[in-house]
């Protein structure tokens, strides 16, 4: 009788730690429809502003018009076909100052930036366009006003009309690209082809969200970025040849050439329909702490979480002599699966550090008070509220240590085991399951020397 409530908790305690991973994974799902809120929450701020910035140029356009005659159902006709020369700068210097201002929507936010682009660099001459390959027909092209193009993915984050200063000309820029109906931006429209001195700069004041990336087109391209925002997560095809990061912001300095990028061939493949992937110089400004991901990784270890506790648990009846009911188990599983609901609603207004101590004193207290009535005596509950707590913690420093997690895991489970075999080294399995171990008999040997009777 004794064996098979023993054998039948031992299954109702595998059970129930089975079922109690439903509760989880619904939480786990609500997780994932906040992260979606906080989604749709920051492309509505999006909307209203601008979104995340791409910046690509200046690319210097010499457009030429060449008269065509094609035939269609017996008749000429002569239209005007139009062909584009695209030259990249020679070189390229851009700094910029990044002032970030969290913006709020609800409870959710967005990393809103104003940056300060000061571009300057220099740009091939009339002289040096005639030396390049010439275009197939150049006989029959008709130049037309060359213009100075640069490519802006969100044109509502310009701020104010640049001024671009080419040589000695200042010239203001005019809306659209015109680098074909996909890419948007500005233009300078010029009067002619540098001729002597190609040198240009121009300042750009440009409001953007969460990430900015900034196409090295030069054939010697730099770019030096300061901000304030102390969280920066530096990605892109090029990292920093050299960055420093404080409490107050970053500054991080990006260099590179054709020989790194084939920038040239890229460009020309972009602007023929092909693959449009640029190399970039690209910064994001992340959240020190993704909340959301926290969570998840947290409930991810509920099940170890909730079989240690019912493991210790069972150690307790086991070595006290106590009986626990498994609606008791039941109850206390509970508690510790509705930590994970409090924790997550708890962290979208106090931060996951708060939420999590909250939310794991919480639970501690419930089941300590629990536990004092079921255990038999204060005493037991505080004891097991102490461990309690030592999982939390444990279980913290897991999320927190995230490139050591799995060692802290394999460290945990070794020591859990060690623990439970050290505690039940002396523990007579047969008694506690109630068979009776068999009594180990030793017989003496017997001897095979007969006795000999000897006749007188």
């Amino acid at each position: 009788m004794v064996k098979q409530i023993f054998t039948h908790k031992i299954f109702l305690l595998l059970l129930l730690s089975l079922l109690l991973m439903v509760p989880v994974q619904s939480i786990m799902e609500l997780n994932r429809e906040r992260q979606a809120y906080r989604s749709q929450a920051i492309h509505s701020i999006m909307a209203s502003s601008s979104g995340p910035q791409r910046l690509i140029g200046p690319i210097l356009v010499q457009p030429y018009t060449r008269s065509v005659t094609v035939e269609q159902e017996g008749k000429r006709f002569v239209r005007q076909e139009q062909i584009y020369r695209n030259r990249l700068p020679e070189q390229l210097d851009i700094k910029a100052n990044m002032e970030v201002t969290p913006r709020k929507l609800g409870i959710y936010q967005a990393q809103v930036y104003q940056t300060r682009l000061s571009l300057s660099g220099r740009l091939p001459t009339a002289e040096q366009l005639q030396e390049s390959t010439p275009l197939a027909g150049d006989d029959e092209l008709v130049a037309g006003k060359p213009y100075l193009s640069l490519v802006i993915s969100d044109a509502r984050g310009i701020n104010s009309v640049p001024e671009l200063q080419l040589g000695t000309q200042r010239i203001p820029f005019a809306p659209g690209a015109r680098l074909g109906d996909a890419l948007a931006g500005i233009h300078a429209p010029l009067d002619s082809l540098p001729q002597q001195d190609g040198t240009f700069h121009l300042e750009l004041n440009l409001q953007g969200m969460n990430a900015l990336d900034i196409v090295p087109l030069g054939k010697e391209s730099t770019l030096l970025l300061a901000g304030n925002w102390p969280h920066p997560n530096f990605i892109g095809d090029f990292l920093p040849s050299s960055r420093t990061l404080s409490p107050q912001g970053f500054e991080a300095n990006w260099q590179t050439s054709w020989f790194a990028s084939d920038m040239e061939t890229s460009f020309n493949r972009m602007m023929n329909g092909g693959d449009s992937n640029l190399s970039t110089f690209s910064v994001s400004l992340v959240q020190p702490v993704d909340h959301y991901q926290l969570n998840e990784r947290a409930a991810k270890y509920a099940l170890l979480f909730i079989g240690l506790t019912f493991i210790s648990f069972f150690m307790f009846e086991l070595l006290k002599g106590l009986r626990v009911h498994p609606i008791q188990y039941a109850l206390v599983g509970m508690g510790l699966a509705i930590f994970y609901l409090v924790l997550l609603a708890l962290t979208e207004h106090l931060g996951f550090g708060w939420a999590y101590l909250v939310a794991a004193l919480a639970s501690v207290l419930l089941n300590g008070f629990y536990l004092s009535h079921v255990l038999g005596g204060p005493k037991q509950g505080i004891g097991f509220a102490a461990l309690l707590g030592l999982v939390y913690a444990i279980l913290y420093s897991l999320l927190q240590a995230e490139e050591i997690a799995l060692l802290l895991g394999a460290v945990l489970l070794f020591a859990t085991l060690a623990l439970i075999m050290m505690l039940t080294r002396k523990l007579d399995w047969y008694q506690v399951m109630g068979y009776s171990a068999p009594a180990t008999t030793w017989a003496a040997p017997q001897s095979s020397t007969s006795d000999t009777n000897h006749q007188s």
